[in-house]
């Protein structure tokens, strides 16, 4: 694996999931894998969970980890090609990222989408001049259209916890206070549409529509009510237009995720990315009930790294 940015990257996911599982049985048992090697993890903007639960990740399997805010602990990095550098920025992407592959063996970032330029955005502008000036295997820690890493451990939550082999999976839009960006959505939707164990449904308001690249076999469906109907899993998250490009079109609290809501699922479990907006996208009582995953989800991102590091790193 030298690269690691959707869900095509995976391969074969049972296998990967699969390896996933037995990493999580054993975290401690892989660490001659990672002997002697340093993960190099940047960051473009904030980070709680991808920033340490890739540390932890890179720990479990033997290898060192160091992080750098670009910007804030380095130099202010230029991105455009052939720019005339007598402004405020010091150092170029192709500089930086080139040496940066000089002191890691493998290098995860984390960047973001302006949500003004889409084109700019989907084209994954930033993102793929990092891919191409890195000298090491590249790991998406989320960019201006996908967040991998949560996608894979949503998905590995999701395996240990069904109670049978064919499951309904919704993702609902929830109303937000921001603008946010599509990045989750699209990757859960990239992920969930291909899971041949998955009955996949994405309900929102008309025009948030996602982008078709990511949802080409899934269902679409408006009436929220009706698609969270014998579900087994709720994943709730908000995002901004994408025809209307980082728009808020709606913020109708009528789509916040509550009990009545879980009640139309069939024990539905409930899942989130994390950080969430209480009783905004979602109630404290669907988040604190016994059916809340948002925890054990947030930990299977240490084993959603730490097997995309094996691959690459073995």
């Amino acid at each position: 694996m030298k690269k690691f940015t959707s869900f095509a990257d995976a391969g074969n996911y049972r296998a990967l999931l699969q390896q996933a599982l037995e990493i999580k049985a054993n975290p401690f048992g892989y660490q001659h894998i990672g002997r002697n090697k340093t993960v190099g993890l940047i960051f473009f903007n904030p980070s709680l969970r991808t920033r340490l639960s890739s540390v932890k990740a890179a720990y479990n399997l033997g290898a060192q980890a160091w992080v750098l805010n670009a910007g804030a602990d380095s130099w202010t990095l230029e991105m455009a090609d052939g720019a005339v550098m007598n402004g405020g920025t010091q150092e170029h992407i192709k500089d930086a990222i080139a040496v940066m592959s000089q002191y890691c063996d493998v290098l995860g970032v984390r960047t973001f989408p302006t949500l003004t330029n889409r084109e700019e955005d989907y084209n994954e502008v930033v993102f793929n001049k990092i891919v191409q000036y890195a000298t090491v295997p590249v790991i998406s820690l989320e960019s201006a259209t996908l967040h991998p890493l949560q996608s894979f451990a949503d998905l590995i939550t999701v395996a240990e916890t069904k109670l049978k082999e064919r499951v309904k999976v919704v993702l609902s839009w929830a109303p937000h206070v921001r603008a946010l960006p599509q990045c989750v959505p699209n990757s859960f939707a990239d992920w969930f549409s291909e899971i041949d164990w998955v009955d996949f449904v994405i309900t929102h308001p008309e025009g948030y529509e996602l982008a078709e690249q990511f949802t080409k076999g899934a269902r679409i469906e408006y009436d929220q009510k009706k698609a969270l109907e014998g579900a087994d899993y709720v994943y709730a998250k908000n995002w901004s237009s994408y025809r209307d490009y980082g728009k808020i079109l709606s913020q109708d609290p009528a789509w916040m995720i509550d009990e009545a809501h879980m009640a139309l699922t069939d024990n539905g479990k409930f899942m989130h990315c994390l950080p969430v907006r209480r009783n905004v996208v979602v109630s404290d009582a669907v988040l604190d009930s016994p059916n809340s995953l948002i925890i054990q989800e947030a930990g299977n991102r240490t084993f959603s790294m730490q097997t995309v590091l094996h691959e690459m790193l073995k």
